[in-house]
């Protein structure tokens, strides 16, 4: 896997996936995985919640994982730093639904940890806030699960699925 100096981001691609501080390395492989195949650079905001040598996280990612660009950054303050377009955070509570959304080329979709999703303070940051609709009676979706949605539907509407 390439991980990348977070002051030398690689050009802007047509969108980005962020975590803030994930606690499941299992997860983190899936999303590594993800982003080797679609091309969508990851960004991962520290701290993480389990060794970056995680064998979850290897076998998670699999071979695909060495082929992802991943981005790791020391805090907030940083990864905002390295910010390159809109903010687009990916949470429950939000008020935008993914159909009702418009994603934009340069969108970085960010997503919090598992176990506790965005805080209020990241929240606030976001240019946009955006919800998976589910029944109500239901708690969240796995967050590589969600990503995968939502960057879809990203992807969808920026013409940007590889060819």
């Amino acid at each position: 896997m390439m991980v990348a100096s977070p002051t030398r981001l690689s050009p802007a691609p047509a969108l980005r996936l962020a975590l803030l501080a994930p606690d499941i390395a299992g997860n983190v492989g899936t999303l590594m995985r993800l982003s080797a195949c679609l091309g969508v650079p990851l960004d991962l905001i520290e701290p993480l919640g389990f060794p970056f040598s995680d064998k979850k996280l290897a076998r998670a990612g699999l071979d695909y994982a060495e082929a992802a660009l991943v981005t790791r950054h020391a805090d907030w303050s940083a990864f905002l730093d390295a910010l390159p377009g809109r903010l687009v955070a990916i949470e429950t509570g939000a008020p935008v639904r993914l159909d009702a959304a418009r994603f934009l080329p340069g969108d970085t979709l960010l997503l919090g940890a598992e176990t506790t999703g965005l805080p209020d303070w990241a929240l606030a940051r976001a240019d946009d806030a955006v919800r998976l609709p589910m029944l109500p009676d239901r708690r969240s979706l796995n967050v590589a699960l969600a990503a995968a949605m939502a960057l879809g539907e990203a992807l969808r509407q920026t013409e940007s699925w590889p060819a």
